[in-house]
């Protein structure tokens, strides 16, 4: 499937133990997975593509929504504009770069660019 602008594209949950987390939902619901590391692994075969990342703080709300945009900083832009705030500022990972923000509602979401 081809990434579009401004689409749900991703979802990433947090998790304490990967590995117990992979038996999981491999056995209850057949995702696969590929590990990125040892604290990130993506999972597929789900509807929709995501991934686990390993966090020790207490886990409120796990999910983050993730948006693909072809140009990130033009979307930074709209979003600050419009009243967004920018809580995680763009970094580098094995495929791309991403953000992420909080809306007005106090939602955070993050946008990521393979571009």
């Amino acid at each position: 499937m081809t990434a579009k602008n401004n689409h749900i594209n991703y979802i990433e949950l947090y998790a304490k133990d990967l590995e117990t987390v992979k038996t999981f939902y491999t056995k209850v619901f057949g995702w696969t997975f590929t590990d990125y590391g040892p604290t990130y692994t993506a999972f597929s075969n789900s509807g929709l593509e995501g991934g686990f990342e390993t966090k020790n703080d207490p886990i409120v709300n796990g999910a983050l929504v993730i948006l693909y945009h072809d140009d990130l900083d033009s979307i930074k832009r709209k979003i600050t504009d419009f009243g967004g705030k920018i809580s995680i500022d763009t970094f580098s990972f094995p495929g791309g770069k991403r953000f992420q923000f909080i809306d007005p509602a106090g939602n955070e979401l993050a946008i990521w660019s393979d571009k």
